[in-house]
């Protein structure tokens, strides 16, 4: 799997955590399942499929130890679920799910489901948060291949280790500025805390695309197959969906800043938040720990919470841009070329090209 760093781009200033991942924040995890199979004609129902789902599980039982969170709209063409009870409470109770458009349905009930298998009998309501980018080129989308049982499979693949990048779990069918998208990740440490971000990539126009600073979209030659198909709408349609971690004690009205910053990363590769584009941004803090209002075992009436200090917030809304522009690049560095129905091709960013590209930038700028 290759990232960024590994040609030697390195985005910003700030040191990034020991895995550059969302999964530097302790406590979080990620899960895939990828779905690749069939290759031909697009027959509804039965294939090619380019799809799956990513689940980010914030911490053990988040219903019982809900976390402060808040979303963040760059534009509305697209889906969060959840996000209006998140935005009324200041709080996450829920894993997180990313897939293709069509299936939030299926990945919202069955991260309820899974929540019923560990809490029994117990009355309980659930409002999970699932993001959703559209995979349609590359997919069929009509035919609702995501299923229950691959939602859990990504939960039982969650892990706090390296995080797979590129076409993998919700990302696998995505196309990001004209090339082959998908899930990215990166992580910035400022003082004593960390922030990570994990991005779903499906937006941006080829031309727009900027790497470092460096206009690579209008510098490397078109893709050998154009992005568009008759019928499909233009380059800048599609979205992106973006998960801000972080453990510094945060509340909800931080939260929606670090959120908010995560569109700064977003346009810094060229990324405009166009029309038919659903840009999304989602931040929650692990830096406390309360009991939630509907856990098994409710705690005490007045809950201590720790909030950092806002003119040390900063050095987040910093290491969130950093961290998102480097995910995006991620998830296209990381990202192999893609045939999907029809016989249709995404090309993979040419990286050695893009890396020179970048060089030879930074050896004028200096």
């Amino acid at each position: 799997m290759a990232r960024a760093r590994d040609y030697d781009i390195v985005i910003g200033t700030l040191p990034t955590g020991p895995l550059n991942a969302i999964t530097d924040v302790e406590g979080v995890r990620v899960g895939h399942t990828t779905l690749i199979s069939g290759s031909g004609p697009r027959v509804p129902g039965e294939g090619p499929v380019r799809t799956g789902v990513t689940v980010v599980i914030p911490r053990s039982e988040p219903w019982n130890r809900p976390l402060f969170a808040a979303p963040h709209r760059l534009n509305g063409n697209g889906e969060l679920t959840g996000q209006h009870w998140v935005a009324e409470s200041g709080q996450l109770t829920s894993y997180i799910g990313l897939t293709n458009t069509h299936s939030v349905g299926v990945v919202r009930d069955a991260l309820i489901a899974h929540e019923k298998s560990v809490r029994g009998d117990e009355f309980f309501f659930s409002l999970p948060v699932v993001g959703e980018t559209c995979d349609g080129i590359l997919n069929d989308l009509n035919g609702f291949h995501v299923r229950p049982e691959h939602v859990e499979a990504a939960i039982a693949d969650a892990s706090s280790g390296p995080v797979q990048e590129g076409a993998v779990g919700g990302g696998t069918g995505m196309i990001a500025h004209g090339y082959k998208g998908g899930i990215g990740t990166s992580s910035r440490v400022v003082g004593d805390y960390t922030v990570g971000v994990l991005v779903q990539a499906n937006h941006g126009a080829r031309e727009r695309l900027m790497i470092d600073g460096v206009p690579v979209g209008r510098l490397l030659p078109p893709p050998p197959t154009p992005t568009l198909m008759p019928g499909q709408p233009p380059e800048g349609t599609g979205s992106i969906i973006v998960l801000v971690a972080t453990d510094a004690p945060l509340i909800p009205t931080q939260c929606a800043r670090l959120a908010q910053r995560a569109a700064l990363g977003i346009a810094r590769t060229g990324g405009a938040g166009e029309n038919g584009s659903g840009d999304i941004a989602f931040c929650f803090s692990t830096g406390n720990d309360i009991a939630g209002d509907f856990a098994a075992e409710p705690g005490p009436d007045v809950a201590q919470v720790n909030m950092l200090a806002n003119r040390l917030i900063d050095g987040l809304f910093y290491a969130t841009v950093e961290a998102t522009e480097e995910a995006i690049i991620n998830a296209m560095f990381a990202a192999q070329t893609m045939e999907g129905p029809d016989g249709f091709v995404v090309t993979a960013l040419p990286r050695d090209e893009t890396a020179e590209l970048v060089k030879r930038h930074r050896a004028l700028a200096s």
